[in-house]
C-alpha cells in the first residue's frame, strides 16, 4: 500500500504560481482600487468654508484669456466655481457637462485653473472648449488652499451674498448636476433679491 501511495503522490501534478502571473494580477487589483477611489470619493466631504464668505482672492487670467477671477466677480449673483487642471483625468470626464451648462446659460460658471503650466491650460481649453465666464490661474495653489480645495476637480455653488452654499468633491455627473446642484442653484436664485438674482 505504501508503494502505491508513493506512486500516487509522484503522479500528482504540482502547480507553481509564476511571478509572471502574480505581478500583473496584483498590479491590476491595485489599479482597480485606485480607479474606484478616484471616481467614488466622498462627494459630501465636509468643508470649513460652507456657509462662509468666499475668501478674498485675485487671480490673473489663464494664458490666452483676457479676464482673470477675483472675489468681486462672484458677488451679487448665484454662480458656480469649478476647480480644474489639464493634468486631471476626471476633469476631462466632467467637462462636456460644463459645455452644456454654458450653452443653457442658467447659471454662470467660473473656473480656477489649479497648478497648471500656462501652455497646457490654454491647450486644454482650446481643445475641449471653454465654458467658463472667467478663469483665474492659481499657478502656485495658494488660492485653492484658501478655498479648502481637497483635490481636483471640485465644484462650488456660490450664493448671491457671496457665501459658499455647496461643495462637490470629484467629477460632476449628469445625475449630480440635475438632482443636486441645479436644484440648489434654482432655490438660491429664487430666494435672492431681485436686484442680484439672475
Amino acid at each position: 500500500m505504501r508503494g502505491a501511495d508513493k506512486s500516487m503522490q509522484q503522479k500528482r501534478p504540482r502547480y507553481r504560481v509564476s511571478g509572471l502571473v502574480v505581478a500583473p494580477a496584483v498590479t491590476f487589483v491595485l489599479m482597480a482600487f485606485f480607479a474606484w477611489g478616484l471616481f467614488n470619493r466622498d462627494e459630501a466631504l465636509p468643508s470649513a468654508m460652507l456657509d462662509k464668505s468666499v475668501p478674498e482672492f485675485s487671480l490673473p487670467p489663464v494664458l490666452g484669456r483676457d479676464d482673470g477671477l477675483s472675489t468681486q466677480d462672484l458677488a451679487g449673483h448665484v454662480s458656480m466655481v469649478n476647480v480644474f487642471a489639464s493634468w486631471c483625468v476626471p476633469c476631462r470626464t466632467e467637462h462636456p457637462l460644463f459645455i452644456e451648462l454654458a450653452e443653457i446659460g442658467e447659471v454662470p460658471l467660473y473656473g480656477i485653473n489649479y497648478k497648471d503650466p500656462p501652455e497646457q491650460a490654454r491647450a486644454w481649453l482650446d481643445e475641449l472648449g471653454d465654458p467658463y465666464t472667467r478663469i483665474g490661474a492659481d499657478r502656485d495653489g495658494r488660492v485653492g488652499i484658501e478655498w479648502g480645495v481637497y483635490g481636483v476637480p471640485e465644484t462650488y455653488v456660490i450664493a448671491a451674498d457671496g457665501t459658499i452654499a455647496y461643495r462637490h468633491v470629484g467629477p460632476i455627473t449628469r445625475k449630480v448636476l440635475k438632482e443636486t446642484i441645479m436644484p440648489i442653484v434654482r432655490e438660491l436664485k429664487s430666494s435672492a433679491p431681485e436686484k442680484v438674482a439672475q
